[in-house]
């Protein structure tokens, strides 16, 4: 019954840990076709990018970095799951919490500092007014969006710990010699694997071996 509780804790820390994974890489590409869209503006000629004190598209490669970030944690959450060693898992656990306070952090800021837009450095290439504004067109949709996400990371970390109390796999840990499996078996059907008792030498009577000498000369 552990055995399958397990196994079934591991596919659903598995399938739902892809979501997070998915998640991770729609940024990626969205942060690449950015990066994209602005060397191409760079290309050209003279553009609104281009300028000495033009700072770097932060925007773009934040969200490139979280993509990233998103998907190398659901990397270790699969190593973790498939494991089930308890270190892995405590890792991989330390890690969705630091994305959660991360997210609980920005979304706190934008909500409850009405100047927030002034923590953010400013953005030359527009995107970053692209997506707000986007965000606020579609609030009720984007914010499903992300309370399903943020679900998903707890329901990993709840994952994550039951997978991490069940314990690792009992086949693994070995008990005794007893529980080893042999190497070599001979091709043998009716195989009995011999027994060995510990006790006196036993020797034959003088009488068997007098016998037997009596016997050998007669054959000669």
């Amino acid at each position: 019954m552990g055995r399958m509780l397990r196994s079934c804790m591991q596919s659903l820390l598995k399938l739902v840990n892809s979501v997070v994974g998915m998640t991770g890489i729609a940024m990626i590409l969205y942060g690449l076709w950015m990066i994209r869209d602005w060397q191409r503006h760079m290309d050209d000629g003279p553009s609104p990018f281009v300028g000495p004190d033009t700072p770097a598209p932060w925007f773009m490669y934040t969200f490139l970095a979280l993509g990233v970030t998103l998907c190398v944690i659901t990397c270790s959450g699969h190593i973790a799951a498939e494991t089930s060693n308890g270190w892995c898992l405590y890792c991989y656990m330390v890690f969705v919490f630091l994305l959660l306070v991360l997210e609980a952090a920005v979304t706190a800021d934008v909500f409850l500092n009405h100047k927030w837009q002034e923590d953010f450095p400013a953005d030359p290439t527009g995107n970053f007014d692209e997506f707000k504004d986007f965000v606020k067109k579609n609030f009720k949709i984007c914010k499903w969006i992300g309370l399903s996400v943020v679900c998903v990371q707890c329901l990993c970390m709840l994952l994550a710990t039951i997978l991490r109390n069940l314990g690792p796999h009992s086949e693994r840990c070995y008990d005794s010699d007893d529980d080893y499996i042999p190497d070599r078996v001979p091709l043998l059907k009716n195989y009995v694997h011999p027994h060995y008792a510990v006790g006196d030498p036993i020797y034959g009577s003088k009488n068997d071996s007098w016998n037997v000498r009596i016997n050998d000369k007669t054959n000669r």
